[in-house]
């Protein structure tokens, strides 16, 4: 086949680069232009050095006349609000999109601006056409709908450990779904590139806190999500917390079991559940995880537990935020998106140690 010829906006940052790292050794990929508003006309690997001989292509201004735009695909490796005002363009032009902001995880004009005042937007959308249009992609989930998709808008990294670590409990009546807890822990790469005092290195060094408690914006996808695995309105108690770690999620579940479950059905239902999904990984209470099992990999490690004294289902989700929970499952869905081998450029280990 040809290859697919990528376009990256927002190449500079954490999430453009870790597109990169993916898609420079994809074997049916073209890297055709970086593109960002900062660091133009130096090569990708004076930005990160790990690149070089991978990826040493100039970035480019999105207004420069030379920007190629003859690509196949697009992502939007971009913050709120970009994505919804330059994917029309590309669009129009027969090119697919993915962006891997909250601009296209809603069909819903006003569940959207739901979550925009989440983050302090208090904005309307300003491309709600294309919100219809748009599929949310998570592909253990949506594989169907985003292989016939132009437009997809990649799942915020607290809900891909959430959801996968929830929906086979869900489907199968495992649990109480008015009992859901989540507490989540991420490490400091998930706020971004651009420095901030708030994460500066002696402010963040051995300092942890919970923040955006009842009020985290990915609540509104996770919500959604169980309610159509469950049929039914879905709430959660979800609590992040950024610890000090460079990258990594370690989401802690907590739900009632429903009367009769044990570890065996738990395992059973999870096990069947994911047993065809190759990013997804079960592990019983026997062995421990770490978040450095998934660092630098497109894997999400689930560890089933069940407290017999409290009647609870504890699952241990880990990801890690930048791949999994952001340029991996852009790429994976790309893969899809292109009738692929999903795996495609995915299927590695992590780094270790």
């Amino acid at each position: 086949m040809d290859k697919i010829k990528v376009g990256i906006i927002g190449a500079g940052g954490y999430g453009g680069c870790g597109a990169v790292e993916l898609l420079s050794t994809h074997p049916n990929v073209e890297l055709r232009a970086l593109i960002d508003k900062q660091d133009v006309g130096k090569p990708m690997s004076d930005l990160y050095p790990h690149l070089t001989g991978f990826c040493d292509i100039m970035i480019v201004d999105p207004d420069d006349s030379d920007c190629p735009d003859d690509f196949d695909v697009v992502f939007f490796a971009t913050p709120d609000g970009v994505g919804q005002q330059g994917a029309a363009h590309w669009l129009k032009k027969g090119i697919k999109v993915i962006d891997y902001s909250g601009d296209f995880r809603f069909n819903d004009p006003d569940v959207y601006r739901g979550y925009a005042e989440r983050i302090g937007r208090n904005k309307a959308h300003t491309s709600p056409e294309l919100l219809t249009q748009s599929v949310y992609g998570l592909a253990e989930l949506h594989r169907k709908e985003i292989a016939g998709s132009n437009l997809v808008g990649n799942p915020g990294c607290f809900a891909v450990s959430c959801i996968l670590g929830l929906t086979p409990a869900m489907k199968s009546g495992l649990i109480d779904p008015g009992t859901i807890i989540c507490d989540a822990k991420t490490g400091v790469s998930g706020a971004g590139k651009a420095p901030s005092a708030t994460f500066h290195y002696p402010a963040r060094y051995d300092a942890m806190n919970a923040y955006r408690i009842s009020g985290h914006q990915h609540v509104y996808e996770i919500e959604r999500e169980l309610g159509l695995v469950a049929g039914e309105d879905v709430l959660i108690t979800f609590t992040p917390h950024v610890v000090p770690l460079c990258r990594g999620i370690l989401t802690t579940i907590y739900a009632q079991l429903s009367e009769g479950q044990t570890i065996e059905t738990v395992e059973t239902a999870y096990r069947s559940f994911y047993r065809d999904e190759a990013f997804v990984r079960i592990f019983g209470p026997e062995k421990v995880q770490l978040s450095t099992h998934v660092r630098g990999s497109n894997f999400c490690n689930l560890s089933l537990n069940v407290d017999e004294r409290t009647g609870k289902l504890i699952v241990v989700s880990l990801i890690d935020n930048l791949v999994k929970g952001q340029a991996g499952s852009a790429v994976q869905n790309m893969n899809i998106m292109f009738g692929m081998d999903e795996t495609e450029g995915l299927l590695h280990p992590g780094i270790y140690p």
